[in-house]
């Protein structure tokens, strides 16, 4: 029996099923090889990130706990005041003993030697030694050089003394006292063979391999010769901020994941030769069959559209095919209405390269095919228009009927501007603003009236009968085409005005400002003025407010530099008063501010701005009265100065202790003490020890060290050289010269 058509096919190509299962099984041993191979690297990824937090967490315990032994212990503080050196210096073995503790706490550290700057001393394990002969002088000449606080060093040869091993550490330093001070620098050294042996325990050497290389690429650390490593391939590398390391780590077994590499490339290597044979194979079985699909091609040639009640019961192979081309058709047809969908990009696209000015010359065909303005066109202008509280236009209605709308308004704004005697085409150039180019049609020019009364028209409409705000800008006529990127950046420009210029959300672009620069003195001067209000209780920060606003709509500024200005305000407040109560800081709290920085970005015209600013100033007004109400200003200060003066020898005395007495942050003490007797605190308290001080000097025998513990100092040395900052003489030349309280000398 002969086969059909059909079952010919079937049969042809039923070796290409067969290799197109085997091509599958292929890729399937490829994809469990790649995944074996990715799963390799993430594992090695994790445990060599392990190994990194490690290091990091140990360096970073070994500097905290320097940190708290510096700020804790006061005899670090006696060592750099030198008063530990005097006496039977038990302080001074007490600090050593404290260094020598920190070194036993933490397994890593090395050495730790403290620099005085008042001598020139250095302070090791061992004992005090000159700088100048000090072995480590280079480390710590170059620590003294550079300001602030030091990082980690590079790994480095240490020795202390001439006699001492040489060993390899990374250094650190901080300035003392703590944390930007000028007495001294103290200096930690961590072992490089401690931490090496930490990265040992942490690496397995039979299964991976770890090294770690400088900033410059050299080489720090590895587990291994390096011969070894070279011959693995580097998988992971991850860096280490704190000491500027970057450890890089792989599997020693690096040989198998390149024999899978092989194999990998050997199945696709098969894979693609079966997908080049299968193509050969259907290239000769296709030409072997083909004297059948040439009649039918003969048959799609002759083909003519028919009537319906075509016999669709029919077995035969070519009727069957014929009816699919038919659908075909259908398809045909339904690319035609694409086509025509795309008539309409390309139409916005020639829109959009008007505005950026593209040339003319280029843009005739197009021009011609779409036609958007009749030939006798003499001038064109540029409105633009967009939609306010755009984010509440997108959740209150679906995608659907968004893009619904925007075709409405599209057509609603050419409609009226033909209404107008204009000719307009618009098109969306975003998502919230639609621009409409018109144009002046037969014979006639375009003035601002009708451009107006064209923008009102489309805010009624669009107002009464869908309830959406637009804000629109209006360019300059121009008198040709290629001048229209001219009115659309005027026009752009225009709606960056709308608060301080926008008449009922229309804004000219003649009316715009000819200075491009915001006053930015005369409008911080006013922003401090309304804080200044607000600090003293005056309700005239309303009064200022109001002015400020004024000041916005007669300057013309920008919207954005609007909101930068109020933004400002709101922080300078924060400042000010954010800590002054439980109230005022979750009034400045982030999430708070957030709210109304977006309540004030979503209003549209200056006064609406002006009233949401005045609600939110008022409320904060409130609750600041409210607090100064509990607490008068001026008992306070007075409180406090009576306070001061009877316990300025307290050594405790401090804006601290003020803050907890008054129950007011440190902050407000300060600004209290500032604002009335226009010193700071420090500068009061010193000024009253200084004149107890001259008294007790002209009038008492007592030794130095008794005056300065009555004073409230803890050493005569502190004592003697803020006597001599504030009075120009020393203590003891003071009495020498038997001077008087007030600067008078006894002659």
């Amino acid at each position: 029996m002969k086969r059909n058509w059909s079952s010919r096919m079937m049969f042809s190509y039923f070796p290409i099923f067969l290799l197109t299962v085997s091509i599958l099984i292929f890729l399937s041993f490829l994809i469990v090889g790649e995944l074996s191979r990715s799963e390799t690297e993430k594992a090695n990824r994790i445990s060599t990130g392990y190994v990194v937090d490690s290091v990091q967490n140990a360096l970073s315990e070994v500097e905290l706990a320097v940190l708290q032994e510096m700020e804790t212990n006061h005899d670090y503080g006696y060592y750099l005041s030198g008063e530990s050196d005097q006496g039977d210096r038990t302080r001074l073995y007490n600090t050593v003993k404290d260094m020598r503790g920190m070194i036993y706490r933490n397994q890593l550290i090395d050495s730790i030697y403290i620099y005085r700057e008042l001598d020139r001393k250095v302070l090791t394990l061992n004992g005090l030694v000159d700088s100048d002969v000090f072995a480590d002088r280079d480390y710590l000449n170059q620590a003294l050089t550079k300001a602030g606080t030091g990082e980690w060093s590079d790994v480095r040869s240490l020795r202390l003394f001439s006699s001492d091993p040489t060993s390899q550490v990374i250094s650190m330093y901080k300035q003392l006292p703590l944390p930007f001070g000028s007495e001294g620098v103290i200096v930690v050294n961590l072992s490089m063979y401690r931490i090496e042996r930490m990265i040992d325990d942490m690496t397995n050497s039979k299964v991976s391999f770890m090294r770690v290389v400088n900033d410059q690429g050299q080489l720090v650390y590895t587990a291994h010769g390096e011969k070894e490593i070279l011959s693995s391939s580097v998988l992971t590398r991850i860096p280490a901020g704190n000491v500027g390391w970057t450890f890089e780590s792989g599997i020693l077994a690096g040989e198998l994941f390149a024999w899978m590499s092989v194999v990998s490339y050997i199945w696709i290597i098969i894979g693609v030769l079966t997908v080049v044979l299968g193509t050969l194979y259907i290239l000769y079985i296709t030409r072997k069959n083909y004297r059948p699909i040439q009649a039918m091609m003969n048959r799609i040639q002759a083909l003519q559209f028919r009537e319906e009640g075509m016999d669709v019961t029919s077995r035969n192979e070519l009727v069957m095919i014929d009816q699919a081309l038919e659908t075909l058709i259908h398809q045909t047809m339904d690319y035609q209405k694409q086509h025509d969908e795309n008539l309409l990009v390309q139409r916005r696209q020639l829109f959009l390269d008007l505005l950026e000015g593209e040339q003319i010359a280029s843009l005739e065909d197009r021009l011609e095919r779409f036609s958007p303005f009749s030939g006798a066109t003499m001038q064109f202008a540029y409105i633009a228009a967009e939609i306010n509280q755009y984010d509440d236009f997108r959740h209150k209605y679906p995608a659907k009927d968004q893009n619904l709308l925007k075709l409405t308004l599209m057509n609603l704004f050419q409609e009226l501007a033909g209404e107008e005697g204009l000719e307009g085409w618009g098109e969306w150039v975003s998502s919230n603003r639609i621009g409409l180019m018109v144009s002046s049609g037969d014979h006639s020019t375009i003035d601002k009236t009708r451009l107006r009364n064209l923008a009102e028209r489309c805010l009624r409409w669009v107002s009464d009968n869908l309830g959406l705000s637009l804000a629109i800008g209006i360019g300059p006529v121009v008198d040709e085409l290629s001048a229209i990127p001219k009115s659309s950046s005027a026009a752009d420009m225009a709606l960056q005005h709308k608060l301080s210029l926008g008449k009922d959300r229309v804004v000219l672009s003649d009316n715009l400002p000819d200075r491009s620069t915001l006053q930015s003195y005369k409008y911080l001067q006013m922003l401090g003025e309304i804080v200044r209000e607000f600090r003293i209780a005056d309700e005239n920060w309303r009064q200022k407010l109001d002015e400020l606003f004024v000041w916005f709509s007669e300057d013309q500024v920008k919207d954005e530099e609007i909101h930068m200005m109020l933004h400002t305000l709101i922080q300078m407040l924060d400042r000010e008063l954010g800590q002054l109560s439980d109230s005022l800081k979750r009034i400045f709290s982030e999430p708070s501010l957030q709210g109304y920085y977006s309540e004030i970005e979503a209003e549209t015209t200056l006064k609406q701005v002006h009233t949401v600013m005045l609600k939110w100033l008022a409320e904060i007004y409130r609750i600041y009265v409210s607090v100064n109400e509990s607490k008068s200003y001026r008992a306070m200060i007075s409180e406090m100065k009576v306070y001061i003066e009877e316990n300025f020898d307290n050594p405790d005395l401090s804006l601290k202790h003020l803050s907890d007495r008054f129950q007011i942050s440190g902050k407000y003490a300060s600004h209290l003490f500032k604002e009335e007797f226009d010193m700071k605190f420090v500068d009061f308290l010193t000024q009253l020890r200084m004149q107890r001080a001259e008294y007790l000097l002209a009038t008492t025998s007592d030794n130095l060290q008794d005056i300065g513990q009555k004073l409230g100092y803890a050493n005569s040395i502190t004592f003697g050289r803020v006597f001599k900052r504030v009075v120009g003489v020393t203590p003891g030349d003071y009495r020498k010269l038997k001077m008087k309280p007030g600067g008078q000398e006894e002659h």
